[in-house]
Order: C-alpha cells, then structure tokens, then sequence
C-alpha cells in the first residue's frame, strides 16, 4: 500500500519528524492462538466466549487513564507509539473486529479485507490526535464491539472466517485473537 499519497492520489504532507512513521509490524501474530504470549502473558485458551465483551470493557478505562496522562502524545522512543498512537489503534481494531464478526455471522465464511494498521496510523496521523477525542471514540467503540460479542449465541460462536493471508478462524478463535490484541496493548502502554 502507498503511504505517500492520500486516498484521493494527492500526496500526501511531509512526515512528521518528531513522529516519523514506526517500523511495520510484520509478526503474524496467530502464534498466540497456540501458546502463551512472552510478553504480556496473554494465554488464548483462557479466554471464552462469555469473557470477550468483560475484557473489552475492563480494558477501555485503564486506555482512557493512560490517555489522561500528562506524557500520553510522548513516544518512549521514535520507533515505538505513544499512548495516544496505540489506544487509536485499538479504537480502529475494536471496529475492525465489529465489522468482522458481524461479516461471520452474517456471511457464509468470509475473507476479511485487508487492513494495514501501519499505513492506518499515517493516514489518521494517529500521533496528533486530541486523546479526549480517542477516549470518547474509545468507549463507544469498544461498548460496540463488547456488545456484538455479547450478543452472539451458542452456534455462532463456531462459524468459519479467513483473514486475506488465508488465516483461517472461527468466531470463538477470532475473539481470542482480539483480547490479545486488546491486552497486549495495555501491557505496551503500561496500564
């Protein structure tokens, strides 16, 4: 995907240099699904279907605290996000993962679309957004999301959908994939 030009093909402003874009991450990050994760200590088969929207909605106040920080725009080094950056991030993820679920209940085995997180972050500038903003959107998009899984009965929990890269997941195994995402960013932000 081309960074360099806005989706309306007009380039795009010079990068910021005191929030140079971080470098991509290219982890498939599905091994989680199979072992414990070193860093935050996230293990995937904990998670059940009745536990998808609690974590969500114990996660989003301790990324509305952090956003509340007086350090919440600083990055801890140029390669890595700051608060702001990732708790925009897990505001896009909580929506992405709404529209994927929903595509799974209401599809016959779906292909995500792609979605570039990196390129994301550039094109929202995610580092120079106001963070009361991102805690607002934060909380609605995460009530959103908690809500869709909440909502998803005994059958649904198992039908079938693959990510672009041919990842292939069931509603359940997405769900787990998701609150590590969601945890794992509260273990990078500290809180």
């Amino acid at each position: 995907m081309d960074t360099t030009a806005s989706p309306e093909g007009v380039p795009a402003a010079a990068p910021d240099p005191e929030f140079p874009p971080v470098p991509a991450d290219t982890k498939d990050w599905t091994w989680v699904m199979e072992r414990p994760c070193p860093e935050c200590g996230f293990v995937a088969a904990e998670v059940t279907p009745d536990r998808v929207g609690a974590a969500v909605r114990d996660a989003v106040p301790r990324y509305v605290a952090a956003l509340a920080r007086a350090d919440a725009r600083t990055r801890p080094d140029p390669t890595t996000w700051s608060v702001l950056e990732y708790a925009a991030h897990v505001r896009d993820v909580f929506s992405v993962f709404d529209v994927r679920v929903q595509s799974m209940v209401e599809g016959d085995d779906p292909q995500f679309a792609n979605w570039d997180q990196d390129a994301t972050a550039v094109a929202e500038d995610y580092a120079h957004q106001d963070p009361a903003v991102v805690a607002r959107e934060l909380r609605i998009a995460g009530d959103r999301v908690a809500g869709r899984f909440d909502a998803l009965v005994p059958d649904q929990w198992e039908r079938p959908g693959r990510r672009s890269n041919g990842s292939v997941f069931t509603v359940r195994t997405l769900g787990q994939y998701f609150v590590h995402d969601v945890v794992h960013h509260l273990h990078d932000v500290g809180a």
